[in-house]
């Protein structure tokens, strides 16, 4: 197999973490940036870097995309997870998310293109559908009514890719990634946030009455996206920008997320009953023909398996005193 050198961005996160391991595991070079974004903590992130540190085919460069000299010396391919998290927080500083997701993106592509780069995977959202999109959503339905700055953002970004697409001989898929879990899911997540408080007893905060749906992805699943369109970019015509779902192939409740999760670590659920929250959206749900067609993607890990696989990493990670006496696991 010839090695490669690809750029991750986001690389300390928890899906930017898996597909460096990921790549060096296929015989790649991967080179590392993040600028350890304090909306969660750094730990958090050092811990996701703390195997991939003692790889000789791992380099890391800690920097902002925004505005720091970008390590693109020798680099083949981008593939940009690198991005600024999260519905609600968008709503109470939108500048900080146009800066970190727009503005970075625009200026990660343009200086990618003046070095040579062609190849570029950006990683967006299925909040870019909003609340006015038919289920399933499909990627040539148009998305242009966003409910949230992030859910802008990431559309922002898209269109970016196709300007930039348009403009020069790139060859950009853009994934709009439905909710991806699994080890090392971000902490203010909700099957990590369920899981922690189902775990130690606490009271799960639920808003709505339980029907929202989302469209899981498991992160494995997630994987084999991502890697199928690093594929795609190196076979794509010159000036062609792709747009590629990639979910879970299954709408589920959060009730039964909750449940789910509660079975699995052998508890019971306390749950607190809330309103629902501005900027989230009632459902998503992934149509995948096109993911099918374009990359030959299939997922193959559903919500049950996900979520055991989820608690056994948790378990691991925190012990096993979630488990109530007297349930077996």
């Amino acid at each position: 197999m010839t090695k490669h050198h690809y750029l991750v961005t986001g690389a300390a996160g928890f899906i930017g973490s898996h597909l460096s391991e990921a790549l060096i595991k296929r015989g790649h070079v991967v080179t590392g940036i993040d600028n350890f974004d304090a909306f969660y903590a750094r730990a958090v992130k050092e811990r996701n870097l703390s195997g991939l540190r003692t790889l000789a085919d791992f380099q890391f460069v800690e920097a902002d995309i925004a505005r720091d000299p970008l390590p693109l010396e020798g680099i083949e391919a981008v593939i940009h997870l690198a991005a600024k998290p999260g519905v609600r927080p968008s709503i109470e500083d939108p500048g900080a998310y146009m800066e970190a997701n727009v503005t970075a993106t625009a200026r990660l592509i343009d200086a990618a293109r003046r070095v040579g780069i062609t190849r570029i995977v950006f990683g967006s959202s299925s909040s870019v559908y909003g609340n006015a999109t038919p289920a399933p959503f499909a990627e040539d339905t148009p998305a242009v009514s966003p409910i949230s700055p992030y859910a802008a953002s990431k559309r922002a970004g898209e269109l970016l890719a196709h300007a930039f697409g348009h403009l020069y001989p790139l060859r950009i898929i853009c994934l709009r990634l439905f909710t991806v879990y699994g080890p090392r899911q971000r902490p203010d997540l909700a099957i990590h946030k369920f899981t922690d408080l189902i775990a130690r007893g606490h009271p799960v905060r639920m808003h709505g009455d339980g029907s929202s749906e989302r469209d899981y992805t498991y992160i494995t699943d997630c994987l084999d996206g991502v890697l199928a369109a690093l594929e795609w970019t190196a076979t794509a015509r010159a000036g062609t920008v792709e747009t590629v779902n990639l979910g879970g192939g299954e709408r589920v409740r959060l009730d039964r997320v909750i449940g789910l999760i509660a079975a699995a670590l052998g508890r019971e659920a306390r749950i607190e009953r809330h309103p629902d929250q501005p900027g989230d959206v009632r459902l998503t749900d992934a149509d995948l023909a096109h993911a099918g067609r374009v990359l030959g993607f299939k997922p193959r890990v559903g919500i049950e398996a996900g979520i055991r696989k989820f608690i056994a990493w948790y378990e691991e990670v925190h012990g096993r005193q979630s488990r109530a006496p007297g349930r077996a696991g």
